[in-house]
């Protein structure tokens, strides 16, 4: 059986893409993801994300995806921000949205 071609997670979305198209992907990713934080509200704005750099070659010689996609999946996990009544965590564009119909819970 054939195997599936590697893939590398986006530190910005987290979504897997082949290793010769990432790097198109995160430029576009990343200029979308400066489009969306500036419609944001300024209290739930975030810095830009940093793509944290890896020990990427093996002693083989090899990349290392294993440890560049854990990396890349945990940034990409950052920016999201809880609701303030529930606690549930939310990107923040989907937060605003959310929290019209999150209603506290009533206080026994």
């Amino acid at each position: 059986p054939k195997r599936p071609p590697p893939t590398v997670k986006c530190y910005i979305c987290g979504r897997e893409y082949g290793t010769k198209s990432i790097s198109t992907h995160e430029a576009l990713c990343l200029k979308k993801w400066h489009n969306e934080n500036n419609l944001l509200p300024k209290k739930l704005r975030k810095p830009e994300p940093k793509k944290t750099e890896v020990k990427t070659i093996t002693a083989k010689g090899y990349y290392d995806l294993d440890a560049i996609n854990e990396t890349a999946w945990t940034n990409a996990q950052n920016p999201l921000v809880p609701c303030d009544n529930c606690g549930r965590t939310f990107l923040p564009d989907k937060l605003v949205i959310y929290q019209r119909s999150c209603k506290p819970k009533p206080a026994k």
